[in-house]
């Protein structure tokens, strides 16, 4: 007897899952929409909170010189490259019924979620942008230095003039939050219709073989990243132009 050869259909079922994924993209899946608005919400947030924390911290850091200032740069420095399942640890002990601000129940919440990924954001921002500042910093010093202004408006204008070159920090700010995985399944839960996120959607949708709803929300993923750094360039291209 002779065995017939051995046809592989692998090409066939990967293309055939693609296309399911990319219809339930085009017909707004509910599911898939709740889950990327959930993802949306809570990675914005998060990016507000870093930038409104981050941007000051990492300016005043650049600018200000105080004793033990190398130590503080060296611990944000730590803090951006700590583990993310770490921090969702210590965010969960943070918040749970034990621990100190476990009677606001925000555990296994969106708002619980925000407050891990503001905890990444938060040195990611600050540790780039005191980079940034700080090579501005060197141009504007004497400047700064002879019209006297005291700090805040140092952090204040030092931050308008490098506006353009920190927008980078800002996608860096979002792709951290939006990407995240360890601290928002430990914190959140990863709950059906309640805190469940496009990486962590993945996730668990890959692990049970349901690869046509796990790519789909890839594709999810990819197309808002994508969306929000073009509108990023033409934002920063268009200001460029105005304001020169």
């Amino acid at each position: 007897m002779f065995c017939k050869p051995f046809k592989k259909h692998t090409p066939v079922v990967m293309w055939d899952t693609i296309h399911k994924a990319l219809l339930l993209v085009l017909n707004l899946d509910p599911d898939v929409l709740h889950i990327a608005l959930t993802s949306l919400f809570v990675s914005s947030a998060a990016l507000i909170i870093g930038i409104i924390i981050g941007l000051p911290i990492g300016a005043f850091l650049a600018i200000a010189h105080f004793p033990g200032k190398k130590w503080c740069i060296t611990f944000i420095n730590t803090l951006m490259s700590v583990p993310t399942v770490i921090i969702g640890v210590l965010i969960y002990l943070l918040l749970s019924r034990s621990g100190p601000l476990g009677e606001l129940s925000l555990l296994f919440t969106k708002t619980g979620m925000i407050i891990a990924q503001s905890c990444l954001t938060i040195p990611l921002i600050a540790a780039i942008s005191r980079q940034m500042i700080s090579d501005a910093w060197q141009i504007h010093q004497d400047i700064f230095s002879a019209l006297q202004f005291k700090m805040f408006y140092r952090v204040k204008w030092i931050l308008w003039d490098c506006r353009f070159s920190l927008i980078i920090v800002v996608l860096l700010g979002f792709s951290r939050a939006i990407s995240e995985v360890g601290a928002v399944m430990i914190v959140g839960g990863n709950i059906a219709q309640h805190t469940r996120t496009l990486t962590t959607a993945i996730a668990l949708e890959t692990s049970k073989g349901d690869l046509i709803l796990s790519l789909s929300l890839g594709i999810v993923l990819l197309m808002i990243v994508f969306i929000i750094n073009v509108i990023s360039y033409f934002l920063k291209l268009n200001a460029e132009k105005k304001y020169g």
